[in-house]
């Protein structure tokens, strides 16, 4: 332990109505440490942290920063003390109206003491200082509206560097990074640890938590289940006090194709990359592994006829196959699970019934007119079978934690039968309970179809899929049986050190 707690948790208690959040949570951070906390969705992680970022307050229990009471009543109240919050809601830390200059010295320029005139060269000053210091090589000028997902979150993770906080709170920050742009990430925390920040670092991702945590505490059902200290540091046992049992379980038994459902020849993807060959059977799941940007979303979305590829032929059951859109896709029986959920697959002004039903309400509807019989039938069956945890199947999406409604898309695309079934980073934003719970339902159901997931953690493609293939610079570099995995050889293509033609 690292000298005394510059930030204190003790007795936290919340509720909503009749449910009980939190039940007591005792929590403390120290100066220059990296604090995980690892908890499964609706474990009380969140509420945990909008209490100390000024978003809700406490029903109960004490928050101490730096030895004297800690209660903000906003947002920018924990700012200015020195409680720096980056959500996982990438745009909850940006404004997208706002060019990027902007939205890096807005707190700045807007809060207490900001001058009363706003001069742009002052401002596009200071911002070069913050991105500097981030090591963000963007142009100052563009409107945040207009960059990457993952460009976003480093302009919102760069603006909560520009308050120098005491404690630095991040939620699941690299959920989409690359591998370069997390590793910056990564030593901007071994610098802020350095110079003595207190930092919460809430991730499932177990690359980041090997990487950064110096101590791991586990939250369940609204308490403390463990804190893990001791090096090494035992990060099954960590898992394990999350989920409340044994995480262990056993290694995929890797099948084989029944029958050739999907192929592609000479696939280009755009007029710069290498052509590649690519079989999809029924009854195996593949998992396409690479970096963020190497381009399986491309891929992805060609399969499901949102482009068009540059060059090469594709064929569904023998027969050609090049869809004009999703409709037709669709119509053709390839379902794709789109990443992104919040921006490409949820509907928030529907319930959780009419989100499931949504591609195929026309099949639930008599004379154009829906069913709600038949759709809330067709949601329960779903909610039974992904184990979706709601009240009822009339809930409003915003009500579900980031996992169950992971579960509610995948759920969607599952009611009905297909001919290949397309998952998007299907497990992103999912804890790892959430996560086996997928993964285990299509398992369950692959034989019925030809399954292909896009996925960047590695793990994800290891405790699913039957086959990998690796994607390096928009063509297939590698493919491997999963069945002891040359791991060198994985991590080597997935690096871009792959040798060319081995898919």
């Amino acid at each position: 332990m690292q000298g005394t707690p510059v930030f204190v948790v003790k007795g936290l208690m919340k509720s909503f109505g009749p449910n009980r959040v939190l039940k007591g949570v005792d929590l403390d951070l120290h100066p220059g440490q990296v604090t995980v906390l690892m908890g499964a969705n609706g474990a009380g992680k969140s509420t945990l942290v909008k209490i100390v970022s000024g978003i809700h307050s406490a029903d109960g229990g004490t928050v101490e920063l730096s030895g004297q009471a800690f209660a903000p009543s906003t947002p920018a109240e924990a700012m200015r003390a020195g409680v720096v919050t980056v959500h996982q809601a990438i745009n909850d830390g940006v404004v997208p109206a706002l060019d990027v200059a902007s939205n890096l010295t807005l707190d700045r320029m807007s809060g207490k003491g900001a001058p009363l005139l706003l001069n742009p060269r002052r401002i596009r000053r200071e911002a070069r200082e913050v991105a500097d210091r981030m090591g963000l090589s963007l142009d100052l000028s563009k409107e945040v509206a207009d960059l990457t997902l993952a460009d976003r979150q480093l302009v919102a993770i760069a603006r909560a560097m520009a308050h120098r906080p005491k404690v630095l709170i991040l939620d699941e920050p690299t959920s989409s990074l690359s591998s370069s742009e997390a590793d910056r990430l990564f030593a901007l925390i071994d610098r802020l640890r350095a110079e003595g920040v207190a930092i919460l670092y809430i991730s499932h991702r177990m690359s980041d938590i090997r990487r950064l945590a110096d101590r791991i505490v586990s939250l369940r059902d609204g308490a403390i289940a463990g804190r893990f200290e001791d090096k090494p540091l035992d990060y099954s046992g960590a898992v394990d006090a999350m989920l409340g049992r044994k995480s262990g379980h056993d290694a995929v038994d890797a099948r084989s194709a029944h029958a050739p459902v999907f192929s592609a020849e000479g696939l280009r993807l755009h007029a710069g990359a290498e052509p590649f060959h690519l079989d999809l059977g029924k009854g195996e799941i593949v998992a396409i592994t690479g970096l963020v940007g190497v381009g399986k979303t491309a891929l992805a979305e060609t399969l499901f006829g949102l482009r068009r590829p540059f060059g090469g032929s594709m064929r569904l059951d023998g027969r050609p196959y090049l869809p004009t859109n999703p409709a037709d896709a669709i119509g053709q029986g390839v379902f794709l699970v789109a990443k992104d959920r919040a921006d490409n697959g949820i509907v928030p002004e529907f319930n959780l019934a009419r989100n499931v039903s949504l591609p195929f309400v026309h099949r639930l509807s008599r004379f154009g007119v829906v069913r709600r019989g038949a759709e809330r039938q067709r949601a329960r069956e779903q909610i039974a079978e992904l184990g979706i945890v709601c009240r009822t199947e009339r809930d409003e999406m915003y009500a579900l934690s980031g996992g169950n409604q992971q579960k509610a898309m995948v759920a969607r695309w599952l009611a009905e039968p297909s001919r290949l079934l397309i998952l998007d980073e299907p497990f992103q934003g999912v804890d790892i309970a959430a996560r086996h719970d997928i993964a285990s339902k299509l398992r369950a159901t692959a034989d019925s179809r030809a399954t292909v997931l896009f996925v960047t953690e590695l793990d994800e493609a290891l405790e699913t899929a039957d086959r990998i293939l690796v994607m390096s610079e928009h063509t297939l570099v590698g493919e491997h049986v999963n069945r002891g995995v040359d791991m060198e050889r994985l991590l080597a293509e997935v690096a871009g050190r792959g040798l060319r033609g081995a898919a």
